[in-house]
């Protein structure tokens, strides 16, 4: 009779194993790769990296970017994709089997990938935008002959290298009127909405649309669909870089972005920028690498795939950075300015400096098509992968729910039709002053690097990393190299304390083209969205903590215990599972 009480507990145990698995794997090992791939190598390896380069002294801005690789970057990246194949759970509910405490940081995490979804598509829809420009039989932004142009408008094709900045200081080239009188039309600042640009909005339904037919059927859509979108944007990135050696002025601007100022080396600001740029070039603290890497199979060696990914995302950082700079070279080459003057970031890169260069090359619509398909598959990537992130982290959490014939597709839609309703202010003629409060604050890197610290910290020490080499060495059949518990616990909490206090004592409140100052309100506006995932950690611990049964040493102790089922390898219990389906109790102790 216990024999028999027995086998329906493991029975039982198969059962829960069998559900698990029902939320799916990726087919194949190479799904996981691409996928992660598309998503830490996106938009800021291209138009933010080569910039933050060459503006905080070329070459030895790689030390500090280096440091902050190895502190930071690939421990968390190994962290966070450990965490996910261990517990095959998302974001959130990945925290209820490692530490209950922390589950604030899974909250956190996840309406931070909330505000980057309503952002992120943004610059997508103008990207399709210029894309659908970029097939006229002239490009719009290469002549000042159009009805939103100025009497300020400067044709630099015309002056053939003599434009004289110094006597014409409201000149505006043709491709910042463009961007900024035709495509967003913009306003005189946050209070004056405006209305909304239709144009935009087409743009934005159709990547909507995209996006949601990539991961509608979960990793079975977006294990097919990463095939092309994280390998087609490395083929356009390698036309773009031959075509930008081969102009005149290329060597100048890679030995512009190159160049090393080790005097820079003193100044904070240099140490600080490299490590936001670590961070969000690595998709770390918002449970992204959690997410996917919760449908690798337990055995995939999750180790060695870490490793290769950072070593991905980091020179594809340096090939792009060859790719825009020696553009950017031939462009101050042909207006006969620095470098220095055209050198862009962010949006100021995509849609003002690298479509004013191609207006300038030999068949220009050929260029900027290359260009904006590049940027438009980046940027999807990130934008899919983000969405079924969120995706699986609300699924996990309600899986009685959620786990059944079209309850996902329905989630699914109403998760898109919310963030498009709710981002059609940011397509607005004032949208752009909306925009920037999201991106500046709501997805800020100080919201990240806090995060990061308490991550590290619940793991390293009250999870403990002696159990994560455990872990790991139990997944992957590899001793992962001693340095990593260093990091865990001492290294990548520090750093990122210090990075994230740093962000706080050189806190600048944000502008617009220099010249804008935001309200007060909007500013008020902007802090309350950063502290939104900010205090969810100590929130939900207080919380927790509150409603838990016991007196308050007896709630803590419980609630910084993993749960049961993750203090033994999973490959044992997954050992006893084939016996039972084997039919073979001889293997237990049944007495």
């Amino acid at each position: 009779m216990e024999a028999l009480d027995m086998l329906n507990e493991k029975c039982a145990e198969k059962e829960k194993h069998v559900e698990v698995e029902e939320r799916g794997h990726w087919e194949k090992k190479v799904e996981f790769l691409l996928a992660v791939a598309g998503n830490v190598v996106g938009l800021g390896n291209v138009w933010r990296f080569p910039y933050l380069c060459y503006k905080n002294g070329g070459g030895a801005f790689l030390v500090p970017y280096l440091v902050f690789v190895v502190t930071c970057g690939v421990p968390l990246f190994l962290l966070e994709t450990t965490m996910g194949q261990y517990t095959q759970e998302g974001s959130v509910t990945c925290w209820r089997k490692l530490c209950p405490l922390a589950e604030g940081i899974g909250y956190g995490g996840l309406l931070i990938l909330l505000y980057t979804c309503m952002t992120y598509i943004i610059i997508l829809s103008w990207a399709l935008l210029f894309l659908v420009f970029s097939f006229s039989s002239q490009l719009p932004w290469a002549s000042c002959n159009n009805y939103w142009n100025t009497e300020n408008c400067v044709d630099f094709s015309a002056y053939n290298g003599s434009f004289d900045w110094t006597n014409h200081t409201n000149a505006t080239s043709a491709a910042t009127e463009f961007w900024e009188r035709r495509v967003l039309a913009i306003s005189g600042g946050i209070e004056e909405l405006g209305s909304i640009r239709w144009e935009t909005l087409l743009c934005l339904i159709t990547m909507w649309i995209i996006c949601y037919f990539c991961i509608w059927k979960g990793v079975k859509s977006t294990g097919k669909v990463v095939y092309f979108t994280a390998t087609f944007p490395y083929v356009m990135l390698l036309i773009l870089l031959i075509r930008g050696l081969s102009l005149p002025g290329a060597l100048q601007g890679v030995l512009f972005y190159l160049l090393p100022e080790p005097s820079r080396l003193t100044d904070p600001q240099v140490w600080m920028e490299a490590g936001a740029q670590i961070f969000f070039s690595y998709s770390v603290g918002v449970g992204i690498l959690t997410g996917l890497g919760s449908y690798n199979t337990y055995n995939n060696n999750c180790y060695r795939d870490c490793l290769w990914l950072c070593l991905l995302n980091s020179g594809t950082s340096m090939v792009a950075g060859f790719a825009v700079f020696s553009v950017l070279g031939f462009m101050a080459h042909e207006q006969g300015v620095p470098i220095s003057e055209v050198a862009e970031s962010g949006p100021g890169l995509a849609f003002i400096a690298y479509p004013q260069a191609v207006a300038l090359m030999p068949l220009p619509q050929l260029w900027s098509v290359c260009f904006f398909v590049m940027i438009i598959l980046l940027g999807l990537d990130t934008q899919f992968v983000a969405m079924e992130v969120v995706m699986t982290s609300i699924i996990d959490m309600f899986p009685t729910v959620m786990r059944r014939a079209g309850r996902r597709e329905a989630l699914l839609l109403l998760f898109c039709l919310t963030c498009f309703f709710s981002q059609l202010v940011m397509i607005t003629e004032g949208g752009m002053y909306v925009f920037q409060i999201f991106d500046y604050y709501a997805c800020n890197g100080a919201c990240i690097l806090f995060l990061c610290v308490f991550e590290t910290l619940a793991l390293g020490w009250i999870f403990g990393a002696d159990r994560l080499y455990e872990i790991i060495k139990d997944m992957t059949n590899e001793n992962a190299n001693p340095f990593f518990k260093i990091c865990w616990l001492y290294l990548t909490p520090l750093v990122s304390l210090g990075s994230f206090i740093g962000s706080l004592v050189w806190y600048q409140p944000l502008t617009f083209n220099r010249w804008y100052v935001y309200p007060n309100w909007a500013y008020v506006l902007g802090w309350i969205m950063a502290l939104s995932s900010i205090l969810l950690v100590p929130g939900v611990a207080l919380y927790k903590l509150g409603t838990g049964t016991g007196d308050l040493y007896q709630r803590l102790h419980h609630q910084c215990q993993p749960h049961p089922d993750y203090t033994l390898a999973r490959r044992n219990r997954e050992t006893e599972v084939q016996h039972i389906e084997d039919g073979d109790l001889q293997h237990f102790d049944v007495s």
